[in-house]
């Protein structure tokens, strides 16, 4: 069914913008729980992420203000700055999809060729793991990283690299982060579109010969 009317407009509207809040909220909460995993702190993907979950959240709240009082200077900035979001975030999610195992790998050993001794072992300890990666490319670095490691596992003989881990969960809060980033941007084009429409629509409860 067509929503055409005053009524049916806002509300939609208005529920619409409550699920932008609630998406909002899950690509922040995903990408800092990706974030506590060490390689993604290095990727700027994830700080792009958390920008369009924060923008995301303040836009909707200007939207639902904007709505619930048929407020036409809110609603004009919601329509421009949410298809800027839109944008912005359809980049950052093909980005996360994009992304594959190779350029992860030399993004973490980058990282982890800046860090400290001290940062090292902090993250050893935090995941419970010895070394970055055992590859040909960094044998001697792993190596020399195990000998250092004191973490947990290494008391009980035996130790996952942190490369692995920290890989694998970079790989679970990408693939999140990216679908449903890109899910939901394209409902983002249909609140744009509903703002207009909601906008020119005249109040029943205003004066019949107002013109928006």
């Amino acid at each position: 069914m067509v929503c055409g009317g005053f009524t049916c407009s806002k509300n939609a509207l208005c529920s619409l913008n409550v699920v932008y809040m609630l998406v909002g909220l899950l690509l922040i909460g995903v990408a800092a729980w990706g974030k506590g995993f060490g390689i993604v702190s290095s990727i700027h993907i994830i700080g792009g992420v958390i920008a369009v979950g924060v923008f995301l959240l303040l836009i909707s709240i200007v939207g639902l203000i904007g709505a619930l009082n048929h407020h036409q200077v809110m609603l004009f900035f919601y329509m421009v700055i949410l298809f800027l979001v839109f944008l912005f975030q359809f980049g950052v999610s093909c980005s996360c999809l994009a992304i594959n195992k190779g350029q992860q790998v030399k993004l973490l050993s980058a990282t982890w060729a800046l860090m400290s001794n001290d940062t090292r072992l902090g993250v050893e300890n935090k995941l419970n793991c010895c070394g970055l990666l055992d590859n040909n490319q960094s044998k001697e670095q792993f190596n020399e990283d195990v000998k250092l490691c004191n973490a947990p596992c290494k008391h009980g003989g035996s130790c996952f690299s942190c490369g692995d881990l920290m890989l694998q969960h970079a790989a679970e809060a990408l693939k999140i982060l990216g679908a449903v980033g890109l899910f939901f941007s394209f409902t983002e084009i249909l609140g744009v579109w509903l703002a207009a429409r909601y906008r020119n629509q005249k109040d029943p409860r205003a004066n019949p010969s107002a013109f928006l």
